[in-house]
């Protein structure tokens, strides 16, 4: 018999493909992630476990659930909320969905620059409340984007969608970091393999598409954006965690640099008390870079297909481990 423990409701056409393969399928309830007590109960006995990035699957997680435990498949094209080195001790396959996210993941980056580039925030806000009163030659000025210079830091598949869309769309400079340079990217893009200190430095716009690991977390803290231009927009659609949000907040409130557009922060979400609500040069949304049908549709397929091949002991289509 193989049990599912899935922990959130997802697009119909996941669980449709489990319940082919499982013999039983338990959804967890509710919009909000399971608590650890329900996580914990939830796994127990089961073959198979579908989580989310709000789901921390520990060397716990897998004792509770059991002997019984093959896989574990993330809904995300990230896995840092698995213990990859418990699982792979444990001989538990991991997946993830690779690949499905990278064009509706670039729109919300994309749109999130503009958004804060031309003061969205604060003039829509003013529209809502009234103070918009006339036509104003001074009111709510931006910065402009024809042929400004765009940072990438980490030129995945992510980032270089952005890239293309920014030196396509807007005639803008591409400056990118990498662990290595990407010759096809810099001849079809033009762009410049530099180092962070380079790009911080020279970007008009910078968006960060890295992995959260030790070596990124907090890797743009108070150094880096004091290195940016005073009219510099940042843009995060990757982890909150990959910056330091006290001195960005401290960027933003002291003019340091011009905004920040963010689709991930930390903790998610984030507290109404938090300063980052109140910056009017801050746009925040909630970490919505891959919703779109399709993409969700997409992550929903492929997290229940590395299920279906682990319960069956073949190797996952979309492996981490």
């Amino acid at each position: 018999m193989a049990k599912v423990f899935v922990c959130r409701q997802i697009p119909q056409i996941g669980l449709n493909l489990l319940k082919k393969s499982a013999t039983e399928v338990v959804v967890h309830a509710g919009t909000l992630p399971p608590t650890r007590e329900e996580l914990l109960a939830g796994v127990q006995g089961c073959t198979g476990i579908l989580s989310l990035l709000s789901d921390r699957i520990d060397s716990e997680i897998m004792e509770a659930a059991g002997p019984s435990l093959k896989v574990i498949s993330n809904f995300a094209v990230g896995f840092n909320n698995i213990d990859l080195a418990a699982a792979s001790q444990r001989s538990i396959k991991v997946g993830n969905t690779p690949g499905v996210l990278t064009d509706a993941t670039a729109d919300i980056a994309v749109a999130l620059l503009l958004a804060v580039s031309r003061n969205f925030r604060s003039a829509t806000e003013a529209a809502r409340i009234g103070e918009w009163r006339t036509w104003e030659p001074l009111g709510w000025i931006g910065q402009d984007l024809g042929s400004k210079t765009i940072g990438i830091v980490g030129m995945g598949r992510i980032g270089q969608a952005v890239a293309q869309r920014m030196h396509g769309g807007w005639n803008m400079k591409v400056l990118y970091t990498a662990q290595v340079a990407k010759p096809d990217v810099d001849e079809s893009l033009g762009a410049q393999h530099v180092s962070l200190e380079t790009l911080l430095a020279e970007s008009d716009f910078v968006s960060i598409h890295l992995p959260l690991n030790e070596k990124t977390r907090a890797c743009i803290g108070a150094t880096q954006l004091a290195m940016m231009k005073p009219t510099a927009v940042l843009v995060n659609t990757a982890r909150g965690e990959v910056i330091d949000q006290e001195a960005l907040v401290e960027a933003l409130d002291s003019g340091a640099i011009f905004g920040a557009g963010l689709d991930v922060c930390t903790p998610e979400p984030l507290p109404l008390d938090h300063p980052l609500h109140q910056l009017p040069n801050c746009v925040l949304l909630p970490h919505i870079g891959s919703a779109t049908t399709l993409a969700r549709n997409a992550m929903a397929q492929r997290s229940a297909e590395n299920l279906v091949a682990g319960l069956a002991g073949k190797p996952l289509p979309y492996p981490v481990n």
